[in-house]
């Protein structure tokens, strides 16, 4: 048997069991990755190019700075200097990376890090410094202040962020205060001053920022939830309208056979009692409007494909706890509209010459999902010798089912030895 959906695959996959483990694991982690990616918002992504931004300011701030930490290695020990250049500056380029490859958490948790790390810098400023600076200069921790209070804008809340500032600022100040020979308090609150007024102007651009993002996150969810509500009005008003249309144009039917015949007969009352089931359901509304369960899919299909070909053999498998159906009439339509057009198929060019050709349909229901396959045992044919202007299959039937969001196709086929055509939708997609 040749497999349509195999046609462009041919050539099999070869790969060891030794392989599969390591990059089985490594490819979860990048599509768990990519799909937060894909899914994240307006904030996320602004919390990306901050910590990229910030990331690449730790490193550029660090290479500006080294000048002054080699001027004040006169007073510090080299050991100290090394810790402190490492605790402050260390993660700045781990929190560039992480914001162009990982997830937002990562980021957030990278950050966090970074402005503890950065805090724990100042905090060992007076254990480094064995003796003052004569000159005057302010250690050069305290003009780099604002990259913790940036990376802390990134990894807490507003409150937290703040309470970050403060600490840090007075850190600074206690920092020039251990360092400078001259120094007084009021020095020291002109520190202060001067160290949280600098970090606030950029802790709030940041929080602005985020805030923002956050606001235009959620009037986007607003806009899109009243646009899915919309839809499904207008899905729902179509659905009723359809099924209205159905209902009379049943009624009318069997009232008109009833009309004509003179005597009782089977067919028309199993076409009066299936009418007045439909009725009872839309009167009840024991149905979705929009969506099919597993009876009326099956009725919906069989009816569609006994349009075409009476006699077609239609089978239906349920099974008692795992038949749960929701299937929207979009893709009821579109599965029905490709079995239809396979019946057809198989009535236009499955025939053999002496031989009555068998046609069945067989229904699966699981759970969440839908399997329809049409057999025949006619004629068959070559997949591959298909003219490319011959539409039914590529277009009508596959095609078909790959436009159906969660629905697959497949058609299978020899030369006399019949067709099997396979449509499924949701989990048994």
């Amino acid at each position: 048997m040749i497999a349509s959906s195999m046609l462009d695959t041919a050539q099999p996959a070869r790969s060891t069991l030794l392989d599969r483990p390591r990059t089985s694991r490594w490819r979860r982690r990048i599509a768990a990755v990519s799909r937060e990616k894909a899914s994240e918002g307006v904030a996320g992504r602004i919390l990306r190019r901050l910590g990229l931004a910030i990331g690449i300011a730790g490193m550029i701030a660090a290479i500006v700075e080294l000048p002054e930490i080699a001027d004040q290695t006169r007073f510090v020990p080299f050991g100290w200097t090394v810790v402190e250049v490492v605790l402050a500056f260390g993660l700045f380029p781990v929190l560039a990376i992480v914001s162009v490859g990982m997830s937002c958490r990562a980021v957030q948790y990278v950050a966090g890090v970074a402005a503890v790390s950065f805090v724990a810098a100042m905090a060992v400023v007076p254990f480094a410094y064995s003796q003052p600076e004569a000159d005057g200069a302010s250690v050069w921790l305290y003009r780099v202040l604002a990259l913790g209070v940036l990376a802390a804008v990134l990894a807490w809340p507003p409150p937290l962020a703040i309470a970050y500032l403060l600490v840090s600022a007075a850190l600074g100040a206690l920092a020039n205060l251990a360092v400078l020979r001259e120094s007084t308090m009021l020095s020291l609150l002109g520190d202060f001053a001067r160290a949280a007024g600098l970090s606030a102007l950029f802790l709030w651009c940041a929080i602005h920022a985020r805030v923002a993002a956050d606001r235009v996150d959620r009037e986007s969810a607003i806009e899109s939830s009243r646009a899915a509500a919309v839809a499904g009005a207008a899905a729902r008003e179509r659905e009723r309208a359809r099924f209205a249309a159905l209902i009379h144009d049943a009624v009318l039917s069997t009232l008109l056979d009833a009309s004509r015949g003179g005597t009782e007969s089977p067919v028309l009352r199993r076409q009066a009692e299936r009418t007045l089931e439909q009725l009872d359901a839309c009167r009840v509304g024991e149905v979705e409007p929009d969506r099919l369960d597993a009876h009326s899919a099956i009725g919906f299909l069989r009816s569609a494909v006994h349009e075409v070909n009476p006699g077609v053999r239609f089978t239906a498998r349920r099974w008692a706890g795992f038949d749960d159906l929701h299937l929207p009439v979009e893709a009821a339509s579109t599965i029905a509209a490709a079995l239809a057009e396979a019946a057809r198929n198989s009535l236009r060019h499955a025939t053999f010459a002496g031989r009555e050709v068998r046609r069945t349909v067989t229904v699966t229901i699981s759970a969440g999902g839908i399997r329809v396959v049409f057999r025949d045992d006619g004629a068959g044919f070559d997949l591959s010798e298909v003219p490319a202007d011959r539409l039914g299959i590529s277009v009508s039937i596959l095609g078909r089912m790959r436009r159906l969001s969660g629905g697959a196709g497949f058609v299978e086929s020899q030369p006399n030895e019949g067709t099997t055509v396979t449509l499924v939708w949701g989990s048994d997609g």
